[in-house]
């Protein structure tokens, strides 16, 4: 069975699980997001100026997994750096990835997703998707 997702499908799944949990369960297995110093002030900045233009609102403000998704959305990537695995597990992520391998997350939690049923495994079973195209590196 395979599941077709929009884009907009995709980054929202994505994002969420940057919100739940995802990054730390990674971090747990000794692999880490890294942000280029630079790239996280140019997303900062992009999001403020779209808020302010009202192009969109973020009823909370901007928090850490706005700022990761618009350095995605402006053309950077995310650099997952492997810590514990001498970078064997090292992975960077295009908003690209994201479309095409969020669809490849196994199917009982990308049904979970779907269903509004996830938490933090859910989370970091879709990370490792994108990151490693559907392989689960990490149980």
């Amino acid at each position: 069975m395979e599941i077709k997702l929009t884009k907009a499908e995709a980054e929202g799944y994505y994002y969420s699980a940057l919100c739940n949990g995802g990054l730390q369960e990674l971090r747990a297995c000794g692999v880490t997001l890294d942000t280029d110093v630079n790239d996280y002030k140019a997303a900062k900045e992009s999001l403020q100026k779209k808020l302010d233009s009202g192009e969109i609102t973020l009823d909370l403000g901007i928090c850490y997994e706005d700022i990761i998704m618009e350095i995605l959305h402006i053309g950077k990537t995310l650099k997952f750096i492997d810590k514990e695995y001498d970078g064997e597990y090292s992975r960077e992520v295009t908003l690209e990835m994201v479309h095409e391998k969020v669809a490849k997350t196994p199917i009982r939690h990308l049904t979970d997703y779907i269903k509004e049923n996830d938490d933090a495994i859910t989370a970091f079973v879709l990370l490792q998707a994108v990151m490693y195209d559907g392989e689960m590196i990490f149980a």
